[in-house]
């Protein structure tokens, strides 16, 4: 695993907006309070997200996005890529390996974040089918894509990038664990700037406290702290 002094760029991949809140806004807001500057792709809008049937759908992925701006801004982000693929019907494509290596050539991070490729057979909300898609997409342009300066011909203009390692979010075989404890109530303000999705929960409070304090918990931290859980891998 690289030192995180190592580390001047990273870049969070993620289908949905909030999907990097739920995941790593914690470990996020670490990382940016050291001087490391931290990008967002997200691959869709979320625009099949939201519980208000008041709010015309065509209004929902403008709304969200302007959410995970608001929740990037909280954890110390503002560059945020919207690559606008139909939110529900996500697949592994040439066009979203070549969308997501465009991104990781222009960023050029050296620790990339994303989802699972495999399903969470515990936790079945970490394998939404999007996810597995954009976590697969991602590792696909990780490698080989987005290295292979021959790959894609529209990408010629962009230099090829080798990214030395990927931290994996969602996955049964999380082996880092990155204490948020300090940066706690900016996971929770970012996640609460998706105001259109938080109606379906009914005590993001309890959620977070549950979730990253077991976290904490399965990593030997002590009782009150909270945690974040990735599978870290090297890819150079």
């Amino acid at each position: 695993m690289l030192d995180d002094d190592d580390i001047q760029r990273a870049l969070v991949i993620a289908a949905h907006p909030d999907d990097v809140d739920f995941g790593a806004a914690g470990t996020v807001a670490t990382w940016t309070d050291s001087g490391v500057k931290v990008a967002y792709c997200l691959v869709t809008d979320g625009d099949a997200g939201g519980f208000d049937a008041a709010v015309p759908r065509d209004r929902i992925g403008p709304i969200r996005r302007d959410e995970q701006r608001a929740a990037a801004a909280e954890v110390g982000v503002s560059d945020v890529y919207f690559l606008g693929y139909p939110d529900g019907r996500l697949a592994v494509s040439f066009d979203l390996r070549r969308d997501i290596a465009r991104v990781i050539r222009e960023v050029r991070p050296q620790r990339v974040v994303c989802q699972s490729p495999e399903r969470n057979m515990v936790r079945i909300y970490a394998s939404h089918p999007d996810h597995v898609a954009a976590g697969e997409a991602a590792m696909c342009a990780v490698y080989p894509d987005a290295r292979n300066p021959f790959a894609y011909a529209d990408l010629a203009d962009l230099e090829a990038w080798t990214v030395p390692e990927v931290w994996v979010m969602g996955s049964e075989r999380s082996n880092r664990y990155v204490d948020i404890t300090d940066v706690f109530h900016r996971k929770t303000a970012a996640l609460r700037a998706h105001a259109s999705q938080m109606e379906g929960i009914d005590d993001l409070d309890a959620l977070l406290t549950g979730w990253n304090g077991e976290n904490a918990r399965l990593a030997g931290m002590p009782d009150g702290h909270y945690a974040e859980a990735f599978w870290v891998m090297d890819t150079s």
